[in-house]
C-alpha cells in the first residue's frame, strides 16, 4: 500500500509515493476488520435494534411532549397519539444505524485504544 504526496514544484505537480508502513498497514486492516464486524453484528441483531429504537423512541417522544407542552389536556392527547409515526421513524432509524453506526463504533474504540 503506497500513500501518495503531492509536492509542488514551479511549473507542475508532482507524486511522489512513500511506502506505508508494516503497522499503519496492520492498523488499517483491524480497522476494517472491526468495521467488518460491526456490520456483520448489526445485521444480525437487526430485531434487537429495533426493539432499543421503540424503547428509545417511546421515552424520547415522552419526554419531548412534557418538556414542550404544558397543557394538561393537550399533553394527554400528543401521548395518545404520539405512536402514529413510530413506524415511519423505525424504518428511517434502522437505515441510519445500518449505515452509520457502524464506522462511529468503530472510529471511537480505536480512539479508545490509541494512545
Amino acid at each position: 500500500m503506497l500513500v501518495r504526496n503531492k509536492q509542488k514544484s514551479k511549473n507542475s505537480t508532482a507524486i511522489v509515493a512513500q511506502p506505508v508502513s508494516q503497522e499503519k498497514k496492520r492498523e488499517q486492516e483491524n480497522f476494517q476488520d472491526v468495521l467488518i464486524l460491526l456490520r456483520n453484528l448489526i445485521e444480525r441483531e437487526e430485531k434487537t435494534i429495533l426493539m432499543i429504537i421503540d424503547s428509545l423512541y417511546g421515552i424520547g417522544s415522552a419526554s419531548l411532549i412534557d418538556k414542550k407542552i404544558n397543557s394538561k389536556a393537550l399533553n394527554g392527547l400528543l401521548k395518545s397519539i404520539r405512536m402514529f409515526p413510530k413506524p415511519v421513524f423505525k424504518i428511517i432509524a434502522l437505515r441510519w444505524v445500518k449505515q452509520k453506526s457502524p464506522l462511529i463504533i468503530t472510529n471511537w474504540l480505536f480512539r479508545k485504544v490509541k494512545f
